[in-house]
């Protein structure tokens, strides 16, 4: 059974920035496509960020192009995602997730395994 468990989280003001992690254990972790959604309350879960089982392909969603960075380390079993320039708008509860095939199908939000979440609060 894999299991994900983010850290990372919390409350900062606009401007700064926030490292999120997400460790993955009881899987095949290098051959997973990992990546990152939100959801903010009163709001459908939202795709933020994926990365290919390589890190060759990336993608992201249009609000977080030039901010957020996903990144991964295959040896620590972990997935990274790197807020800058955080804005009020960017406030949810943020989930790693896994799809066993491919980035893609996390784009379209088919999510193998989720982890339970961690707070992002960015205050004006």
């Amino acid at each position: 059974q894999v299991q994900l468990v983010e850290s990372g989280g919390g409350l900062v003001q606009a401007g700064d920035s926030l490292r999120l992690s997400c460790a993955a254990s009881g899987g095949t972790f290098s051959m997973d496509a990992m990546g990152w959604f939100r959801q903010a309350p009163g709001k459908e879960r939202e795709f933020v960020a994926a990365i290919s089982w390589s890190g060759s392909t990336i993608y992201y969603e249009d609000s977080v192009k030039g901010r957020f960075t996903i990144s991964r380390d295959n040896a620590k079993n972990t997935v990274y995602l790197q807020m800058n320039s955080l804005k009020t708008e960017d406030t949810a509860v943020y989930y790693c997730a896994a799809n066993a095939l491919n980035a893609e199908r996390l784009v379209a939000k088919q999510l193998d395994y989720r982890g339970q979440g961690t707070q992002v609060t960015v205050s004006s």
